[in-house]
C-alpha cells in the first residue's frame, strides 16, 4: 500500500513584540514579550499544524486559517490544531510521532519542555512518548539571536488506518 506512510514537515516564524507573556506549544509563559501574529501566534503549534496538513495532503495552515477572516483573529492555536486533527482522523490518518524544534534565544525553554509536550500530545489525542520537544538558541545571531523573533519547526509521520 503506497501510502501507509507519510511524513510532513512545518515551519514558522513570529516577530516578538511587547507584552506579559507567550504561548509556545499551548503553553503560557511569563515573559515581557510576546509573539505577534493574527491568531495567538503559536509557532509550535502553528509548525505542527502545517506539517500535519503537509503529510495529509490537506493543503496549509493559510489555507485553512486564512489572516484575511476575521473568525481567526486573537485564535487559540489550539483550537486550530485540534481542528486539523479531526480532519485527518477522519482522513483515516494516525499520527505515530510528532518531532519539532523551537528556536528561540530568550526565554530558556528548558524549564517549559515537558509540559509543552504534554500539551501538544493532549491537543492532538496522542500519547506524550509519540511527542519529542527541542529547543535551540540562535547563538546571538539574525533575528533568532537578536531576541527579534522566534521559530519553530516540525516533521511528523502518519500513518493510513488499516481498512
Amino acid at each position: 500500500m503506497i501510502d501507509q506512510f507519510r511524513i510532513g514537515i512545518g515551519h514558522d516564524t513570529h516577530r516578538l513584540g511587547e507584552g506579559t507573556f507567550l504561548t509556545i506549544g499551548g503553553v503560557q509563559i511569563n515573559y515581557p514579550r510576546r509573539l505577534l501574529g493574527h491568531s495567538d501566534a503559536d509557532v509550535l503549534l502553528h509548525a505542527i499544524s502545517d506539517a500535519l496538513l503537509g503529510a495529509s495532503g490537506l493543503g496549509d495552515i493559510g489555507e485553512m486559517f486564512p489572516d484575511t477572516d476575521p473568525q481567526n483573529h486573537n485564535l487559540d492555536s489550539a483550537i486550530i490544531l485540534q481542528s486539523i486533527c479531526t480532519k485527518i482522523y477522519a482522513e483515516g490518518w494516525n499520527i505515530v510521532n510528532i518531532d519539532t524544534i523551537i528556536f528561540a534565544e530568550k526565554p530558556k525553554l528548558s524549564p517549559y519542555k515537558e509540559q509543552i509536550r504534554n500539551r501538544i500530545a493532549e491537543i492532538t489525542s496522542i500519547q506524550p512518548s509519540q511527542v519529542n520537544v527541542k529547543a535551540k538558541t540562535g547563538e546571538q545571531i539574525g533575528i533568532i539571536g537578536q531576541e527579534e523573533a522566534i521559530a519553530a519547526e516540525c516533521i511528523v509521520l502518519l500513518q493510513k488506518n488499516k481498512p
